[in-house]
């Protein structure tokens, strides 16, 4: 599967069987300081996918992620791209209208919110008719809403969407400095594009490295 023209194929499933499942693939800077190995990414990933599907999140519906620099962030958004949901990965530091602009704009069925930034988000959240799925990462989950932990229990993993490789991936929202935040669609193919070209070649990012 890891020749799939799905990005999670590439930066996450090839890892293991190109011999690197122990080896880490992220680790918080901050906080409990938890880390995750490619193995356990890939398969906390199929579960994410799996749970998406089973709540009805279908492919194409935008998964918004209003998440702090923790291990979940990872495992949703590569969760999503191999379920075909198309995460949309936010700034945490916008206010509640840009975040209600941003939920309708985009027509969100998920919303992925680290439970610090819950209180900026949730009115808007709740004023959103698209949005079908609450998620609180880390914290208590208040009515309407449901924490990961639970989201996550008895979830199987997915198949991967198979996709080619310039459909759509995920979404990033403008700075808005000209106006609303405008969402931008990034597809699969630009992912390892970036990487090898940017990261390895302009940056000089190689194997072990800690970014």
């Amino acid at each position: 599967m890891h020749d799939s023209a799905n990005a999670a194929a590439y930066f996450v499933d090839r890892h293991l069987a190109e011999g690197r499942a122990d080896k880490p693939a992220f680790r918080e800077a901050a906080g409990a300081r938890r880390s995750l190995s490619y193995g356990q990414l890939a398969e906390a990933s199929d579960r994410v996918a799996g749970a998406l599907s089973r709540v009805g999140i279908a492919r194409e519906e935008r998964a918004i992620m209003l998440m702090l620099d923790q291990v979940e962030f990872p495992q949703v958004f590569w969760g999503a791209l191999k379920a075909g949901v198309i995460p949309v990965p936010l700034n945490t530091l916008l206010s509640t209208d840009v975040y209600a602009h941003i939920l309708n704009d985009s027509r969100a069925a998920c919303l992925f919110v680290s439970a610090e930034l819950l209180p900026v988000v949730l009115p808007a959240a709740l004023a959103t008719p698209s949005l079908r799925r609450i998620v609180v990462v880390g914290g208590d989950a208040p009515e309407g809403t449901v924490g990961f932990d639970a989201f996550m229990e008895g979830a199987q993993p997915a198949p991967m969407a198979q996709v080619s490789p310039d459909e759509c991936a995920f979404w990033l929202y403008s700075s808005g400095s000209t106006g609303q935040p405008k969402g931008v669609r990034h597809v699969h193919a630009s992912l390892r594009a970036t990487s090898d070209t940017y990261g390895a070649r302009v940056l000089g990012i190689e194997e072990g490295d800690i970014v």
